[in-house]
């Protein structure tokens, strides 16, 4: 499967990253109050934490060389190279409850997690 970035006539791959319903509309909130519509959401795993990986989730302008994109009803997803492998079939959510309020990533590909959950192997 591959995408089209508006404005850009290349086709780059997609990558399997799932977003919900419910995360795509807080990043679409977030983008309206950021009153930007050129940022696109990044997915990325980057070593460090207790358990060698950890997730990094931010807005960016920039679509680079080997980066897959994932259009989600307005809300663009990108994935970089390296981190796609790790990321295959994973959820990106957004949870808003007593217990909880943020980003979360349910993730098929993690052996398994530290004990504060911040991060992976």
């Amino acid at each position: 499967m591959t995408t089209t970035v508006p404005g850009d006539t290349t086709e780059m791959p997609a990558h399997e990253v799932i977003l919900t319903d419910g995360a795509a509309e807080k990043v679409r909130n977030l983008l309206v109050q950021e009153g930007r519509e050129d940022l696109r959401l990044r997915v990325a795993v980057q070593p460090g934490g207790c358990s060698g990986l950890i997730y990094q989730l931010y807005f960016d302008e920039r679509v680079l060389d080997g980066d897959a994109v994932k259009d989600y009803d307005g809300v663009e997803v990108i994935v970089d190279q390296m981190s796609a492998p790790y990321l295959m079939g994973a959820t990106v959510d957004f949870e808003d409850s007593i217990e909880k309020v943020g980003f979360t990533i349910d993730n098929p590909n993690a052996g398994g997690s530290c004990a504060c959950g911040d991060s992976f192997h």
